[in-house]
């Protein structure tokens, strides 16, 4: 059982429209938008240790020497990278048979060890969302219960960590940033859940910088690839020929007529979350404190005269946004000058900058187009 579910996304520009399937469950999305902004209903999950967190301790995969294997790169990253790719199964309290209670598997996905000493595991956060238990299971077929370290929805990323760290091996991590177009990668991961379990697909870096309008995945670059991304891959790691995680698989286009078009999160952008639910529990994000109301489309706007962007439902009072004479009613076009269109984009470009950072808002009122200057306040994910 999976999570996928239909969501269309567009690259502005004529005629860009496709439909993608992406690991989310329909809780997560209602109210998104409304939270994405909004500090006041997130909260510490639990206190920061006074250590920052190194990942890659423990016993770690070996690298891959193509020079040595270039007959068989595949086979040596399968056998390397394999035994940290782990099966995530997301259960929750829906009854059971003859009128029962108990636990449920809901969904199930992948997930990579970062972390072997520790048993630090990475995922993404749709495949943990509403757990009320969460199992692990391992290449060496030990199934362990997981515990849940932190998530994030706005980066669709969750940390899972078990204490049975015995015979555990961490994946390596690489640099996404120096991904070229056509680059040979490699996906592991469980589609259709424990059946197929570290299944291995291959293909290249169909493009890089791509933006899916979709919640969580709207906050990066994504990587492009047509090496096969299922139900059940998310979480899973994309893998390069030197062996090294480059990106987590998170979402495919499914739309017909269309095959070979996956999508992962690129892993340099996503450390600085993924260390920070480790180290804190929670993820740190820049905010406006405003509430977008994701009703306002391109086709609403147009109708009325207006600009495309992001339009301000509420203003939390004493927030940035309040301070800098932001308003109900406003749109917001630009962020430092890079166009907006929707809610989605505007989170996009927020997560470029930090708590603390200045920035240049344009906002459309009353006809009229203002630009006005604030300083990012800091929302901590749940």
């Amino acid at each position: 059982m999976d999570y996928y579910k239909d969501y269309k996304y567009s690259r502005r520009g004529p005629g860009f429209f496709s439909t993608v399937i992406v690991a989310l469950i329909s809780a997560l999305i209602g109210g998104i938008i409304a939270v994405m902004l909004v500090p006041s209903v997130y909260g510490n999950k639990q206190a920061a240790p006074s250590n920052q967190v190194v990942l890659n301790q423990g016993q770690s995969t070996p690298s891959i020497q193509t020079e040595n294997t270039a007959n068989f790169p595949v086979t040596q990253i399968a056998k390397a990278t394999g035994p940290a790719v782990v099966g995530i199964a997301n259960f929750q309290s829906r009854g059971s048979l003859f009128g029962g209670s108990g636990s449920t598997e809901v969904g199930s996905g992948s997930g990579f060890i970062v972390d072997a000493q520790h048993g630090y595991i990475v995922t993404n956060n749709h495949v943990i969302s509403g757990a009320e238990k969460i199992i692990v299971s391992l290449a060496d077929g030990r199934n362990i219960n997981g515990k849940l370290v932190g998530s994030d929805e706005r980066t669709d990323l969750a940390v899972v960590q078990i204490e049975d760290t015995k015979d555990l091996v961490a994946t390596q991590l690489g640099d996404s940033s120096k991904l070229q177009v056509g680059e040979p990668v490699v996906a592991i991961g469980n589609p259709g859940g424990q059946e197929f379990a570290r299944s291995v697909t291959t293909g290249v870096v169909s493009a890089t910088n791509r933006i899916l309008n979709i919640p969580g995945e709207a906050s990066f670059n994504l990587i492009q690839t047509d090496a096969a991304i299922n139900p059940g891959n998310s979480g899973g790691p994309l893998v390069n020929y030197q062996g090294q995680v480059v990106g987590i698989n998170s979402a495919k286009n499914q739309e017909p007529g269309f095959e070979g078009m996956g999508f992962a999160i690129p892993i340099t952008d996503a450390l600085p979350t993924i260390k920070q639910l480790i180290e804190k529990g929670y993820a740190s994000h820049p905010g406006l404190n405003v509430q977008i109301d994701p009703r306002y489309t391109a086709e609403y706007a147009s109708q009325r005269g207006w600009p495309e962007g992001a339009y301000v439902s509420k203003v939390t009072s004493g927030g940035p946004a309040d301070e800098a004479g932001i308003k109900a009613g406003d749109v917001l076009t630009k962020i430092d000058g890079v166009a907006i269109s929707d809610s989605l984009e505007l989170t996009h470009q927020l997560l470029k900058h930090n708590p603390g950072d200045k920035v240049t808002v344009t906002v459309y009122r009353n006809n009229k187009t203002i630009d006005v200057s604030l300083t990012l306040t800091e929302i901590k994910s749940q």
